[in-house]
This record gives structure tokens, C-alpha cells and sequence, in this order.
């Protein structure tokens, strides 16, 4: 069994048939769901959809790119989300300096402010880091040195030595089907270094189909295609990689199991 320990199914490409995605995710062996938000707005839309699913587990947080839309987020408006039975994970936050839709400043404040609730409820904080190592890596060392705070680095495409560095912090590292495209050359050489106990996957549907699924919605069901191809550079059997992924999951994501 696998888990999509990654995907937005409220969004347009999976909402409009969001039960037939999830039932063929079921038949294609996907056991778990995590349904992740980017803005406020979607908090009650994502809890919700939870409540009445029951594998189907939340987050709470706010996305890069709509930093500037909730400057007066507040920590406690954040950390009440999070006593939600279903919210697992807080995120998913980080910092984007690719498109940079929201100042600069403003993603740092609420990472930080993700990081701070994340320590103290201690569910996982879920990472989206584009065109920012420098600073993503720079903030996540000063934060662990005020308090140790479980997190993982989301749909990873950064660089190896980012990743090393991680991964030494005690992050998790999770994988969308990018590593499937041809171009991903670095990507698909750094995950066959990343220790069994570290690795997730994902799709982030319905974005980024993996191989052979390019040019559709993604949906989570997918999530299998880029475990079979992680499995293969690694020297795995798809099953031994769906057995250990699915136990980082829960492990991370402990609240899920309670």
C-alpha cells in the first residue's frame, strides 16, 4: 500500500471528480491521502473534506506565494487550526523566489511563524523551497537551534548538497513525479542516496503528472508511477519502497496513526 503524502484535492483538475480520483487511487493501492492548503480561505473547504473522508487526512497553512495576502495571520489563528482531529501537518509554507508573487520578507515572517506553531504542537512543518536554498537552509538552522521541530522538504527539486543538508537538520525529503521527466538527471541521482527512513512520496495533484501520465491532471492515484520509478533507481522492489515510504509516513505524520 502507498500513500500521497502530498495533493490539493480541492483544486481545479480534481475537485470536479474528486470521489472517482480518490476511488482509483484505492484500486491502484493508495491507502492515505493528505490534502494540503495554501491559503486560509481553503482551511475550512480542506478540513472539511476530511471530516468526510476517513482517508483522507489535512493540513493548515499558507503557501509562499499568498504570503502577502495574510501579513495579519496571526499565530494563534494558526496554531487553533491545527486542534483540528484531521490536521496532520502544518503547511504548506517555505519560500519562492522564482515567481516571487509575495514579498521576500513576508515568506520569511510566516515561515517562521509555521516553524513556531510546528514546535509547539509538534506536527510536521511541509516545505515548498524554490530558488531559495541559501535562505530556506539558513532559516531552518537558526530555527532548530531554538528548538528541535519535525519537518520535510515537499516535491523536492533542489539542489543535492541542500539536500544533504537537510537531511542532516533531520529532515524528511519527499518526491513528485518530476524525478519521472528527463530532465531531472540530478534529481534521479540524489534520491538513491537518501536513507530509507527519510523518503516519501507524492504527486502535489493535480499538478506534475509523473511518466507516462505528462499533459493530464495529475491525480493522487499516480503517486504509484513515481514509486515504481523510485524504486527501480533505487535497486527496489515497488513493493519494499510502498512498505517503507507508507511507515515514514505515519511516523512523521504521527498524529494520522493516533
Amino acid at each position: 500500500m502507498l500513500v500521497d503524502s502530498h495533493c490539493h484535492l480541492e483544486y481545479e483538475g480534481l475537485v470536479e471528480d474528486q470521489a472517482g480520483a480518490l476511488d482509483r487511487a484505492r484500486e491502484a493501492g493508495v491507502e492515505r491521502f493528505l490534502n494540503i492548503s495554501t491559503k486560509q480561505a481553503e482551511w475550512a473547504q480542506v478540513v472539511g473534506t476530511a471530516h468526510a473522508t476517513p482517508d483522507v487526512y489535512a493540513s493548515v497553512g499558507i503557501h509562499p506565494h499568498n504570503a502577502d495576502d495574510h501579513v495579519d495571520l496571526t499565530r494563534e489563528e494558526l496554531r487553533a487550526a491545527t486542534d483540528e482531529p484531521k490536521v496532520i501537518g502544518i503547511g504548506e509554507t517555505g519560500l519562492d523566489y522564482y515567481y516571487d508573487h509575495s514579498d521576500r520578507e513576508a515568506q520569511q515572517r510566516l515561515f517562521r511563524l509555521h516553524i513556531d506553531v510546528a514546535r509547539e504542537v509538534q506536527l510536521p512543518v511541509i516545505i515548498h523551497t524554490r530558488d531559495a536554498e541559501d535562505d530556506t537552509l539558513a532559516i531552518l538552522q537558526d530555527e532548530m537551534g531554538k528548538g528541535a521541530f519535525p519537518a520535510l522538504i515537499h516535491c523536492f527539486t533542489a539542489s543535492a548538497d541542500f539536500g544533504r543538508a537537510v537531511l542532516d537538520l533531520g529532515l524528511s525529503v519527499s518526491i513528485s513525479g518530476i524525478v519521472t521527466f528527463k530532465s531531472a538527471r540530478d534529481l534521479q541521482e540524489f534520491v538513491r542516496e537518501i536513507p530509507r527512513d527519510r523518503l516519501l512520496v507524492e504527486t502535489d495533484s493535480p499538478f506534475l503528472a509523473p511518466v507516462p501520465h505528462r499533459g493530464k491532471p495529475c491525480e493522487p492515484g499516480y503517486v504509484r508511477d513515481t514509486a515504481r520509478f523510485l524504486a527501480d533507481l533505487r535497486g527496489e522492489s515497488l513493493e519494499e519502497l510502498a512498505d517503507y515510504t507508507t511507515r515514514n509516513f505515519h511516523s512523521l505524520f504521527a498524529k494520522a496513526s493516533a
